[in-house]
């Protein structure tokens, strides 16, 4: 990838952008943002702290012939975490601009979230959001709760616990942060998921799901399932996010009812719990938690 390294402790973030089932899953694109210069780990040990890089790239690793496709976040970001969220929407958060990983070597943390939407044109894609006043630089992590909301927690730059008297303290204070979608004003276009016929699923199976919602928006309807990552070190492991196929929702005595069909195998989504969330014109419902085997 152009720009320098990503890998630790240069520590760039990166995730697997959602696959869909009108692909039948096969097109795979990979994002990576942020990550420090050549000899930024050295340079920064020797107390010479560089500015993290500022540049993104996305590359089709199904392509026959992949390409790197290259563009710039608002600023520079080391040690970010990249989350997806349950409408597809790419969260970057915590991090630093300058340095890398490892003890003492970051500064200047990055306190303000970027959002950023894969399906917008290029130059559009990002967005700078409400900043947190928590430094969240080595050691931290973030995950997505199901009710859409990103658990923030930890920062920790020393070897060991250090409370008081260094520039970014041991940190044990958590935060919750809420996208813009949990706000009120898109509540009425917010799903609400009124049973499923079944929870525990094989692959390839199909199962009736009831929602409800008061500004349905036809022609915008997902059906998505979301595995929470196992994350140390701005590496998201096991995170994915897959867009499911569905009938057309039928709406019967109010309630909107679709058969929706779980992914074909363990290649597309290996076997374990998921997050499954109905989304309405960008706007996702609370989450209920299915096993698929």
């Amino acid at each position: 990838m152009p720009g320098g390294p990503r890998n630790y402790p240069s520590s760039g973030s990166s995730a697997m952008l959602p696959l869909s089932a009108s692909n039948g899953f096969q097109r795979v694109e990979i994002l990576i943002c942020g990550g420090a210069p050549d000899n930024g780990y050295s340079s920064a040990n020797a107390g010479n702290l560089v500015v993290a890089l500022q540049s993104c790239g996305r590359i089709v690793i199904t392509d026959p012939n992949p390409v790197w496709a290259m563009e710039n976040m608002p600023a520079p970001r080391v040690m970010g975490d990249m989350l997806i969220l349950p409408n597809g929407e790419i969260l970057i958060i915590n991090g630093a601009e300058k340095g890398t990983a490892g003890w003492e070597l970051a500064r200047n943390p990055t306190l303000a979230p970027y959002l950023y939407r894969p399906n917008a044109l290029a130059g559009q894609r990002f967005t700078i959001l409400a900043a947190s006043t928590i430094p969240r630089m080595y050691h931290s992590t973030a995950n997505v709760l199901p009710d859409g909301r990103i658990f923030v927690g930890g920062s920790n730059t020393h070897v060991g616990y250090v409370f008081s008297g260094v520039m970014f303290p041991t940190e044990l204070r958590l935060e919750a942060y809420s996208p813009y979608y949990l706000d009120e004003s898109y509540s009425t276009y917010r799903p609400s998921i009124v049973s499923l016929s079944k929870d525990d699923l094989g692959y390839a199976t199909r199962f009736t799901l009831q929602f409800s919602v008061s500004n349905y928006a036809p022609n915008n309807i997902q059906f998505t399932i979301y595995s929470p990552s196992f994350t140390t070190h701005a590496y998201y492991m096991n995170q994915r996010l897959l867009v499911l196929a569905s009938t057309t929702p039928k709406r019967v005595r109010g309630i909107y009812i679709a058969i929706v069909t779980a992914p074909p195998n363990s290649i597309a989504a290996p076997a374990g719990y998921y997050m499954l969330t109905v989304v309405n014109n960008g706007i996702p419902s609370f989450a209920k938690w299915i096993h698929l085997s």
